[in-house]
């Protein structure tokens, strides 16, 4: 007897609630439920701070089949699924959901597999403007890190725009308490670099990676620097050029389309700074990148060095869905790997600082800027990419949260041959 439409979304209801069961039905806490396409709750009437929302009969089946998280990853942003309310709290859930895949038998594992296969398939996966990046060349060229950086950062200034701080700074800010606005805290994590960099009138900064010119404007308009900026991103040159005109900081500040590589070393820099670009470097080419900036580097010069690192007991590189959406061949190294190859290259590690903690509150503001622009964001990019943002900045914010990512700021020195730093012996200044 055939089986009629009612039947089948009974069903695959029937089914879908079973394998819910046997996927969460041990960790669902008091935070996150899940609605069925056809409105059924699980795993009960009651409203929660999350929901996780199965747009149809094979949601579960495009989710879980594969057996990967870029699967997951790519069901919410082709719209298997919404995550509704507070998007925080389904990584708690993720985290239950991998660790029950990891534990479970082979026997448990090919029971859920026989039970996505009776879903139905849902409709296939359109990339629009948004698919996952492919490079071409060889990993870490000059050419392919142009690739990658504009996959990134030239998607659209005006979308950045809507949940960065007023100077669009693209890196943790520096909190004095939890509630501290975006716009303080960025302007205190600039005041902080230019402090350890002890930067004084008439000196020469270089910002490598400089994002849309905060630092550069920053220092050139309050510690009377001459600055110079570099960055891959023709869209971020052009936002910059602007407002170091509009601050009439044109004699004393620029920014240059330039990879870090291709820097003239004959005029070397009285003080470097390189915040949020070392992920992007790649492990490769890390000792390249260390002994550059020391040639580039004056003597009794310093070089702060801002990255996102991973755990050491972590052996993978940025996951699937980062590698695939957001950071195309970027890498992150735990902080003692990268401390030994800029002490190879010759630098003196004065400093480390964990900024952690500060990461997490700079991501939860930024999510919740965006989420309070969806519509405008769709307009100006499209919903896969506003999801694509929402997921790998409120997952950022979680692994930061549970000290799964770390980022640190190491400043480093170049002694002169004589063996001096040029530091004074108390740091105290800094934090005033």
């Amino acid at each position: 007897m055939l089986k009629t439409t009612q039947d089948k979304i009974g069903e695959a209801v029937e089914i879908t609630l079973h394998l819910l069961d046997e996927i969460l039905g041990k960790y669902v806490g008091e935070q996150v439920g899940v609605r069925l396409w056809e409105g059924t709750l699980w795993p009960d009437q009651r409203q929660r701070a999350a929901t996780v929302v199965l747009k149809h009969p094979g949601a579960l089946r495009s989710m879980f089949l594969p057996g990967t998280e870029l699967a997951v990853a790519e069901g919410y942003l082709y719209d298997d699924f919404d995550i509704e309310g507070d998007i925080f709290e389904v990584f708690r859930l993720i985290d239950a959901i991998e660790s029950t895949v990891m534990n479970s038998g082979w026997i448990q594992k090919v029971k859920v597999a026989r039970e996505l296969i009776r879903l139905p398939q849902g409709p296939e996966h359109t990339f629009g403007p948004r698919g996952p990046a492919h490079l071409s060349g060889k990993a870490h060229s000059i050419e392919r890190d142009r690739q990658a950086i504009e996959y990134h950062y030239d998607v659209s200034s005006d979308f950045y725009k809507l949940f960065l701080d007023a100077r669009m700074i693209y890196s943790c800010g520096y909190f004095e308490t939890p509630e501290t606005d975006l716009d303080t805290a960025q302007m205190r994590k600039l005041d902080l670099i230019c402090r350890k960099l002890r930067l004084k009138p008439g000196m020469r900064l270089l910002d490598i990676g400089c994002g849309w010119g905060g630092l550069v404007i920053h220092a050139a308009k309050n510690y009377g620097v001459d600055a110079t900026g570099i960055t891959l991103s023709p869209s971020q040159i052009d936002v910059a050029d602007r407002r170091i005109h509009t601050a009439g900081l044109a004699d004393t500040c620029r920014v240059q389309l330039y990879d870090y590589r291709e820097m003239d070393e004959r005029q070397p820099f009285d003080a470097i700074a390189s915040v949020g670009m070392v992920e992007h470097v790649g492990s490769s080419m890390m000792p390249v990148y260390f002994e550059k900036a020391h040639h580039l580097l004056k003597p009794r010069g310093v070089f702060l060095n801002h990255g996102i690192a991973m755990r050491i007991d972590d052996d993978s590189d940025l996951n699937d869905f980062s590698s695939a959406y957001v950071f195309p061949d970027g890498e992150l190294l735990p902080i003692s790997r990268t401390l030994t190859v800029a002490e190879n290259a010759g630098f003196e590690v004065r400093d480390v600082e964990s900024l952690r903690e500060h990461y997490a509150l700079t991501l939860h503001q930024w999510v919740r800027r965006l989420e309070s622009h969806h519509a405008e964001a769709v307009k100006k990019v499209g919903e896969v990419t506003y999801r694509v943002w929402r997921l790998y900045m409120s997952a950022s914010a979680y692994g930061f949260s549970v000290n799964r990512l770390n980022v640190y700021q190491a400043l480093l020195s170049k002694s002169d041959k004589e063996g001096r730093s040029g530091l004074p012996l108390l740091r105290a200044d800094w934090y005033v």
